[in-house]
C-alpha cells in the first residue's frame, strides 16, 4: 500500500478508538469510568491481532490479542453479524484478571468479517469473596468472582437477558454494571460502525491489504529500533517482600537477549507463584513485556502487535509470572505487572544506558466499600493518593500519576465530584516535600492524601510501598521516598492495617503520603536554580537542597550562590542506591504521619554520600 496511505489510516484506526474512548465516558454509569477512564478501547483483525490501541491503558490493551484469538478458538466459524461477545478468564478466555471484562464485536464488511470493536473495562464489583473485586485473602481464582469464558452476549444486535440476568445476579453493584455493560456495548457499536465505514471508504482490495500492511510495517520498523541497541545479553531484577499473608522473598527476573532484529526476554530466573492474589497470567505478563519496550523505545513506533513480533517471551508455566490454575491474579495488573516492567527496563537500559527510565513508585491506596443511604453498595478508589512517576533524562518524574501499569492512562478523579458521588470528605491533596528521588532529573515527589470515610466500610488494603524505596534511581540517580499509610478511628483510635487483607471499619481518617519516583543522574549536576524553584516549591527541603544537592541558597532564596555551590559539590559525589540496598533497608527508619493536621517531619535521607 502507498505509505502515506497507510500512515493516514493507522491514525484514523487511532482515532476510532479515542471516539470510542469518549462514549463510553459519556455514558457509563460508575465513576470509574466517567471520571477516571478505568477501560480501554482497541482494534483488532480478523484474526484477533491487536491493530490499534490509542485509547486508554497500556496493560489492558497489549494482552488484547490473547482474548481475540480465544474467542476464535472457542467459536471458530461461527460468528456472525449482529453477534457481540464478552469474557474475563485469564485462564480461559486470555484475559489479565477478573475485574477486567472484554466486550468484543466483530465488524463485517460485505458479509466478511473484517475485524473486532473492543473495549475492556474494569468492573466496580465482579462477585468473589470482597466487594470491590480485591479480595487479599483470595489462595484461588474461585475466590475472585465470577469466570467468564468467551461467550455469545448479544446475538443479532439484540443482548441476551439470561446472560445479563447471570452476570447481575453475580455482582454487588448491579445498578452500576447494567449501565456500565450497556456503556461498553455501545461504544463497541460506534468503533463497528466507524470501521466499517472506513474499509468501505477504502474499497475491497485496499481494505483487505489494510491490516496485514499496518502490521508488517510496524514490525519493520520495531525490527530497525531494536538493530541501534547494543547486542548483548542483560538482566534486569525487582522484589517483592510479601506474599499477601506473610513476608516472603519474590523475585521477578529477567534475562534479556538482544540479537540483530529482536528481543528475548527470559523469565527462567522468576520466582515459583505465590499463594496469594499477586500472580501474572501470560497475557498480563505479555503485555507488561510490550508496555516496557514501547516506553523505552522510539515514542513513534507503531502501538500494535506487528511490533510486537519481534519480541519472544520466555515465562515458565508455575512462576509468578505464567502462573498455573487455580492461582489467583486478582491484582496482578498492578503487581507484579509493576515488578515486570521495572526489571525490563533495567535490562533494556544495559542496552541503550541514556535512555533509562527511573523506577516509579509502588502503590499502597486502599480499596472501601460501603452502602449508601438508598441502600445500594458504593465502590471507592482512594486514587488520589497514587505514587509518583520515575525520572527520565529529558524530564523530571511526575509528581503523582498512578502506578506504572497505567503509564497516567488513569485520570485521578475530581475531588467535588468524588465527595459528592461518595460519603467521604477530601482533607487533603498535596505534593511532598523532599519525596522524589534525587537526580539531575527529580523523581515525582508522591502526594499527601488525607480522606475522612464518613460511614462504615470494609476497607481492602494492598501495601507495597511502606516497608522499603520502590522508586529506584538509575543512571547515579537516588530512590524515592518510602510511602506510609495511617488510618484513625472516629475516636482518634489508631487503626493496625495489614500489608494485604480486608478490614470492616466504622468511619474513619485516612492518611497517605504516597512512593516518590528515581531520580534520574547525579543529583550534584541537577541545574541549581532547577533546585531553587524546587525548594520555593516546598518540593525539596531547604535542608535536602544543601546536604544532598549541594546547593547554595541566599537567605530570602531568591537567588542562587554559585560560587558556594560549586565549592560544595566538588567535595563530594554520588553512587546510585543499589537494589541490595533497598532490600536491606531498616523498617524501624520510618517515621509515622502525624496525627494532627501539622505538616509531616522532614525524612532523614536514607542516601549515603562518596
Amino acid at each position: 500500500m502507498d505509505p502515506v496511505l497507510l500512515a493516514l489510516t493507522q491514525k484514523q484506526l487511532d482515532h476510532i478508538t479515542r471516539q470510542m474512548g469518549w462514549v463510553m465516558m459519556k455514558t457509563a454509569r460508575s465513576p470509574i469510568f466517567s471520571q477516571s477512564h478505568d477501560f480501554s478501547c482497541f482494534i483488532g483483525d480478523a484474526d484477533g491481532a491487536v491493530v490499534a490501541q490509542a485509547d486508554g491503558i497500556p496493560i489492558h490493551t497489549g494482552s488484547g490479542g490473547f482474548a481475540l484469538r480465544a474467542l476464535k478458538h472457542a467459536f471458530g466459524g461461527d460468528i456472525a453479524e449482529g453477534d457481540v461477545f464478552l469474557s474475563n478468564d485469564p485462564y480461559l478466555a486470555g484475559n489479565n484478571h477478573l475485574a477486567d471484562w472484554t466486550v468484543m464485536r466483530p465488524v463485517f464488511v460485505e458479509g466478511v468479517l473484517f475485524g473486532f470493536s473492543c473495549n475492556r473495562a474494569h468492573q466496580s464489583d465482579v462477585g468473589g469473596g470482597v466487594a470491590g473485586t480485591y479480595n487479599a485473602a483470595a489462595r484461588e481464582i474461585f475466590h475472585e468472582g465470577v469466570r467468564i469464558p468467551p461467550l455469545r452476549i448479544a446475538q443479532r444486535d439484540v443482548v441476551r437477558e439470561d446472560i445479563l440476568q447471570l452476570l447481575l445476579a453475580n455482582t454487588r453493584c448491579p445498578d452500576l454494571l447494567v449501565g456500565d455493560l450497556h456503556a461498553m456495548l455501545g461504544s463497541t457499536r460506534i468503533g463497528a460502525e466507524r470501521l466499517a465505514s472506513l474499509a468501505r471508504d477504502l474499497g475491497s482490495k485496499q481494505a483487505q491489504r489494510l491490516f496485514p500492511n499496518l502490521l508488517d510495517y510496524a514490525e519493520r520498523r520495531m525490527q530497525a529500533e531494536i538493530e541501534q541497541l547494543r547486542p548483548g545479553r542483560y538482566s534486569g531484577v525487582d522484589l517483592s517482600d510479601h506474599d499477601c499473608f506473610a513476608e516472603a522473598n519474590i523475585r521477578i527476573e529477567v534475562s534479556l537477549t538482544v540479537e540483530r532484529e529482536r528481543l528475548v526476554f527470559d523469565f527462567s530466573g522468576c520466582s515459583p507463584q505465590i499463594a496469594g492474589f499477586k500472580n501474572s497470567p501470560l497475557a498480563n505478563t505479555s503485555s507488561a513485556v510490550y508496555l516496557a519496550v514501547a516506553t523505552f523505545l522510539d515514542q513513534s513506533l507503531p502501538r500494535n502487535e506487528g511490533a510486537y513480533r519481534a519480541i519472544q517471551i520466555i515465562a515458565p508455566e508455575g512462576t509468578i509470572v505464567n502462573a498455573r490454575s487455580p492461582a489467583p491474579v486478582g491484582f496482578t495488573t498492578t503487581h507484579p505487572a509493576h515488578e515486570i516492567i521495572t526489571a525490563c527496563w533495567q535490562a533494556l537500559s544495559g542496552a541503550a544506558p541514556d535512555r533509562s527510565c527511573a523506577g516509579w513508585g509502588k502503590s499502597l491506596h486502599p480499596v472501601s466499600a460501603g452502602s449508601t443511604r438508598q441502600g445500594n453498595i458504593f465502590v471507592l478508589y482512594h486514587w488520589l493518593g497514587y505514587p509518583a512517576a520515575g525520572a527520565v533524562a529529558e524530564r523530571d518524574g511526575f509528581n503523582v500519576l498512578g502506578t506504572v501499569n497505567t503509564l497516567g492512562g488513569l485520570v485521578l478523579p475530581n475531588v467535588e465530584d468524588l465527595e459528592l458521588a461518595y460519603p467521604v470528605e477530601i482533607r487533603r491533596q498535596e505534593f511532598r516535600t523532599d519525596g522524589g528521588g534525587p537526580g539531575r532529573m527529580r523523581g515525582g515527589t508522591g502526594i499527601h492524601y488525607e480522606a475522612r470515610q464518613l460511614v462504615p466500610t470494609e476497607t481492602t488494603f494492598r501495601d507495597e510501598a511502606s516497608r522499603r524505596p520502590s522508586g529506584s534511581g538509575v543512571m547515579g540517580g537516588q530512590a524515592g521516598a518510602i510511602a506510609s499509610i495511617r488510618c484513625r478511628a472516629a475516636d482518634g483510635t489508631l487503626v493496625q492495617t495489614p500489608a494485604y487483607g480486608t478490614l470492616r471499619c466504622g468511619p474513619m481518617d485516612i492518611s497517605i503520603e504516597s512512593a516518590g519516583g528515581g531520580g534520574w543522574g547525579d543529583p550534584g549536576e541537577r541545574n541549581p536554580e532547577a533546585v531553587r524553584r524546587d525548594v520555593i516549591d516546598e518540593l525539596v527541603s531547604l535542608d535536602a537542597a544543601r546536604t544532598i544537592y549541594q546547593v547554595v541558597l541566599s537567605s530570602d532564596m531568591s537567588n542562587v550562590d554559585y560560587e558556594a555551590t560549586h565549592r560544595e559539590r566538588s567535595k563530594r559525589r554520588f553512587t546510585t542506591t543499589t537494589l541490595e540496598e533497598i532490600a536491606q533497608w531498616e523498617l524501624s527508619r520510618q517515621e509515622p504521619t502525624p496525627a494532627n493536621d501539622e505538616r509531616s517531619s522532614r525524612r532523614p535521607s536514607p542516601f549515603r554520600s562518596h
